[in-house]
């Protein structure tokens, strides 16, 4: 039902890594990618988005790398996605992909499922920020 891009999946991978570390350890995009077998330029490209919004910040040199600038329990689902993706919006209406369907005004005030699906969404968006990412962290072990 909900299907998230292979850039918030890395975002993800490296967040809660990084959030298993501890504040005390850096991790490179390098190493992040060989532990789990993802594109390391793509990650790399995720971890700088994710420096830019402030929730990790980098350290150079040889023993450089990636930490978290924000506690786990700080940063929740939502703004994660959100710094990756852009904002979280409404769904486009499913009826317009069905031919000659037109979905405005009028139209989306009778639509049998426009209300529905906006509440689910409006739901899902509200778990999302309820989740943060120790909860993530904290799940099966990433490290095997």
């Amino acid at each position: 039902m909900l299907a998230v891009t292979k850039k918030t999946e890395y975002a993800l991978v490296a967040m809660a890594h990084l959030a298993a570390l501890g504040n005390e350890q850096v991790a490179s995009a390098r190493e992040i990618a060989g532990l789990f077998g993802i594109s390391q330029s793509l990650l790399m490209n995720v971890l700088k988005q994710l420096a830019s919004a402030g929730y990790v910040e980098s350290t150079r040199g040889s023993r450089g790398g990636y930490r978290l600038s924000r506690l786990p329990e700080e940063i929740n689902l939502a703004d994660l996605v959100t710094a990756i993706e852009g904002p979280l919006r409404q769904s486009d209406c499913i009826l317009g992909s069905m031919g000659d369907h037109q979905c405005s005004g009028s139209a989306m005030a009778s639509c049998p499922v426009a209300d529905p699906v906006h509440r689910v969404q409006r739901k899902l968006r509200d778990f999302l920020k309820n989740v943060t990412l120790a909860e993530i962290a904290q799940g099966p072990a990433l490290h095997s």
